[in-house]
């Protein structure tokens, strides 16, 4: 349900739904910024992948439920927050933070050493805008589709969402 706060004239309320729900009288409802990231994409999100884990529809290449987060996170979600590495500057090793993996210099890619002193940090999930979980939850469930997940929850999961 999504409702609009509006000043109060002459009792005439002091909302306006802005959708087909309508509130229940005598429901308590927990009020949240229909415009920034929400608890409800927050949930779905979190249902989703631990639906996508324990089907074992999944492709990635990952042992444990953090390493596989991780991988929806990067592969479908935000990406880095921001990529380190260490580098050779006038004969002393040197940190950089960089944005991309793009601007790493391609002989630290190139160097196998090298390379494994490259480190991205993930953007957490309290950090995604509201439309970057909107577009991560729908590459998900588009990829959990592809996958071929059909389970009941996952059917669930889908119907609360709509």
């Amino acid at each position: 349900m999504k409702i609009k706060v509006t000043e109060v004239s002459n009792n005439s309320g002091r909302f306006v739904v802005t959708d087909n729900d309508a509130p229940v009288v005598g429901i308590k409802y927990a009020l949240e910024d229909a415009e920034n990231a929400t608890s409800s994409q927050n949930r779905a999100f979190h249902a989703l992948i631990t639906e996508y884990w324990s089907s074992g529809m999944h492709s990635y290449p990952v042992k444990t439920f953090g390493e596989f987060r991780d991988q929806i996170k990067l592969k479908l979600g935000a990406g880095f927050e921001k990529i380190i590495y260490a580098d050779i500057e006038g004969n002393k090793a040197v940190i950089f933070e960089v944005k991309t993996r793009a601007e790493v210099p391609a002989h630290i890619l190139a160097d196998p050493d090298l390379k494994r002193m490259v480190k991205g940090k993930l953007l957490s999930w309290s950090e995604y805008s509201k439309k970057q979980r909107t577009d991560t939850i729908d590459r998900l469930i588009a990829e959990m589709h592809a996958a071929g997940c059909n389970s009941k929850k996952f059917e669930l999961i889908l119907a609360g969402m709509a």
